[in-house]
């Protein structure tokens, strides 16, 4: 019984991007098939609607990239964080210098302020701009601070 091959087609195609050619030949040599074998997968892979990911590929490498930066970016942020809760924590007591800056009461009210501060930091990015870009020009003198 004579046996029957998918319809096959012949096309022929001129490839001038080294890259193209490289990657080709790379994969015929892993597949261990003909160069044209290999170049009627990747068209067919290309072709799919989800392709298989590939380890080239660009967005998958950027995407790495990108979750490495955010990654150290939280990182950094955390620490920057930090810092400025402590740095904020070394001057608000020092604002009004005396001696009931060690008082409980007084405590309470710095961590109340830093607390506002940050609860107002937090509103503005995520509202995606400062409030003072929002209400337009104000006076910015001390005699303005709440």
């Amino acid at each position: 019984m004579p046996r029957k091959d998918a319809a096959t087609c012949r096309v022929q195609v001129y490839l001038n991007d080294p890259r193209i050619i490289t990657g080709l030949n790379r994969e015929a040599r892993s597949g261990r098939m003909p160069l044209s074998q290999a170049a009627g997968r990747a068209i067919a892979r290309g072709l799919q609607k989800s392709p298989q990911a590939d380890p080239d590929d660009r967005l998958q490498l950027l995407e790495r990239s990108l979750r490495d930066h955010m990654r150290a970016t939280a990182r950094d942020m955390q620490i920057v964080q930090e810092l400025l809760i402590e740095v904020a924590r070394a001057f608000f007591p020092t604002l009004p210098d005396a001696v009931a800056d060690q008082d409980p009461t007084v405590q309470a009210a710095v961590d109340r302020r830093i607390e506002r501060l940050l609860d107002a930091t937090a509103a503005r990015i995520v509202a995606g701009r400062s409030q003072r870009d929002a209400a337009g020009p104000q006076d910015r003198s001390f005699g303005s601070a709440n």
